[in-house]
């Protein structure tokens, strides 16, 4: 069982895999070569599942810290006998600069250690786990390092100094002087290739100061947000582009899997894919943090992975993987114990499956971001979007999960018709672009039916608010999406009167916003959701309350971690951090909130 706090960890991402790191210096979550590949290291879910530690044997204080404008981690030591300083990082490819990172990474994990004062023990423990813990590999030495294989994977640790070998862990105890460092890397490849090479400690010092400069060129792009909280948003970004599969564009909603939405409970998912219903707030996050070409390159790669799918009549798909694989099907790993015993630990998730009608409102929305001021569109992605409006309006009057995948019979969730009515708004919006001017009647007509219901039956008199779904008492926390959207104004007494009633309902004494408080098929109790008490602020927002969306967006903020990370949820009985880390939603509604109180 690993109890160790998420919020402990920081991430390391080279755009197509990712690895969290712990404050003592241990690696304790990698995948490759992708972020939804089996692990090599996986302590986080379990004791026993690998990791890899370079640390003093004795600090009392630890602090740590991004190189400017990179997601580069450098941890500081200090301790009775000196200070050494240890920096971790995944190579980008040689020379990637800007558009290219992640286009050709080579996945390695480089670290340097460095004292910078006094004479430092330090310890280097290397215990690898492939496929989640299930495979001890056998360890030969090589010059100039290790060699493991085991299951599929072949790995090299490339090291100067000599590993003591015991079974399948590998470590050893040296003492570094003022000046002296010490230079290690992880090579990944597979058993029917050849073994990766072993790095010499200039080689790996050349990518370390290569992978900095990448990071940087990139942030340099894109540092186009001027305004409060520039250092979070522009962090965010970095976040965003290190949660992106660079070979399709794809954004994973976590790093992780498992890492539960309540302690010891069941609610524990893989998030290591790319969700739709995060489309056009992910896309309006991009164009804020990052520019175009991450919007195009996103979007581009959700019409891909779904075309097909309206051509056959089916439910447009919720979620893929990050090549576009549409079979996630859900499997439990019953040998790993779970973060703090929470089980059962997941790989896929079964949510692929389920209707969420919310998709099509997404879709659009995500297109008329990208697509409003174009000149022209390729025949099949006009074709794709129109199906898109059409099954919006065919679709909209069914029950479905809703946003939060609820595990149960289909409802008619307000979240769900409202996304409906933003898929024919902006449908019609962008009907001469798409050739679809014979629809627009058509689309009109429908789109006001959807708005009558929701006026109707979204708005309860006793409760005083939109609720969850239509007639129900309920509240929850997507309603206060009504005017992001643009289907009422903020200054509507009805938006406000909402606003109102989840800060009063939904918030808990520390100030944070759950979901929402109703049933969903599933035991125990979650925690309060980041990325909802930034709708908050968002909302409050753009209802002209300038000083609560402030102190709600600060609220929110203050519960990033020591190097800027955000989680999903927020225990509120602890303020512990809870779910999948890093939480890109989090990030993105963070950034969203950031430039609507700006623009206030």
């Amino acid at each position: 069982m690993s109890t160790r706090p998420i919020s402990d960890h920081a991430l390391l991402g080279d755009c197509r895999s990712a690895a969290l790191v712990t404050s003592d210096g241990s690696v304790d979550w990698l995948c490759m070569p992708r972020f939804d590949s089996p692990s090599i290291f996986a302590r986080v879910l379990d004791e026993s599942a690998g990791y890899w530690s370079v640390r003093p044997t004795r600090h009392t204080e630890v602090t740590r810290r991004y190189l400017d404008g990179s997601l580069v981690l450098e941890t500081t030591f200090h301790g009775p006998d000196g200070t050494v300083v240890l920096v971790d990082a995944l190579a980008l490819g040689r020379r990637e600069r800007g558009h290219s990172m992640g286009a050709s990474s080579p996945g390695v994990l480089l670290r340097q250690v460095t004292c910078v004062e006094g004479r430092v023990p330090v310890e280097v423990a290397y215990s690898p786990r492939p496929e989640f813990g299930l495979v001890k590999p056998l360890m030969r030495p090589v010059r100039d390092g290790l060699v493991a294989h085991g299951g599929a994977c072949v790995l090299t640790l490339s090291t100067p100094v000599e590993l003591r070998v015991s079974g399948a862990v590998a470590d050893t105890t040296l003492t570094l002087g003022a000046g002296e460092h010490l230079e290690l890397a992880l090579g990944t490849g597979w058993t029917w290739g050849p073994e990766p090479p072993p790095l010499s400690p200039r080689h790996i010092r050349r990518r370390l100061r290569d992978t900095v400069a990448g990071w940087r060129s990139w942030s340099r792009l894109h540092a186009r947000y001027q305004g409060p909280w520039e250092e979070q948003v522009g962090l965010s970004g970095r976040v965003l582009r290190a949660l992106t599969f660079a070979p399709t564009g794809a954004i994973v909603a976590a790093a992780t899997t498992s890492l539960p939405e309540s302690v010891g409970g069941e609610r524990n998912w893989d998030y290591r894919y790319t969700w739709i219903r995060d489309t056009s707030f992910t896309l309006q996050a991009l164009a804020t943090a990052a520019c175009e070409r991450e919007e195009t390159a996103f979007f581009a790669f959700l019409a891909r992975a779904s075309a097909t799918q309206l051509d056959r009549g089916a439910d447009l798909q919720i979620m893929y993987g990050v090549g576009g694989e549409r079979d996630l099907s859900e499997r439990p790993l019953p040998h790993l114990t779970g973060w703090r015993s929470s089980s059962p630990v997941r790989v896929g998730n079964d949510a692929w499956q389920q209707r969420q009608i919310d998709v099509y409102g997404e879709l659009l929305d995500a297109a008329h971001q990208i697509y409003r001021d174009a000149g022209t569109l390729d025949t099949l992605t006009r074709s794709f979007l129109v199906g898109v409006a059409d099954a919006a309006a065919r679709r909209w009057p069914e029950p479905d999960q809703g946003l939060w995948e609820v595990r149960g019979p289909g409802r008619h969730f307000l979240h769900s018709k409202l996304m409906c009515w933003a898929a024919l708004d902006r449908a019609i919006t962008l009907a001469p672009l798409l050739g679809a001017d014979g629809h627009v009647a058509g689309w009109r007509r429908t789109r006001e039916q959807i708005r009558a219901a929701i006026l109707t039956h979204g708005w309860n008199d006793e409760v005083g608010a939109f609720t969850q779904a239509f007639t129900a008492p309920d509240l929850d926390a997507s309603v206060l999406m009504m005017p992001m959207v643009g289907f009422l104004p903020g200054d509507d007494p009805r938006v406000r009167a909402t606003v109102d009633a989840v800060a009063a309902h939904l918030t808990d004494a520390r100030g944070l916003v759950h979901r929402y408080h109703a049933a969903d098929g599933l035991l125990g109790e979650e925690g309060t959701f980041l990325l909802c008490t930034f709708w908050l602020a968002h909302a409050a927002a753009l209802t002209g309350r300038r000083a609560m969306a402030r102190h709600v967006f600060q609220t929110a903020a203050s519960y990033a971690n020591d190097v800027g990370l955000l989680a999903e949820e927020v225990d509120s009985a602890t303020g512990e951090a809870l779910g999948n880390f890093p939480q890109a939603f989090s990030h993105i509604g963070l950034i969203n909130a950031a430039r609507a109180i700006r623009d206030l």
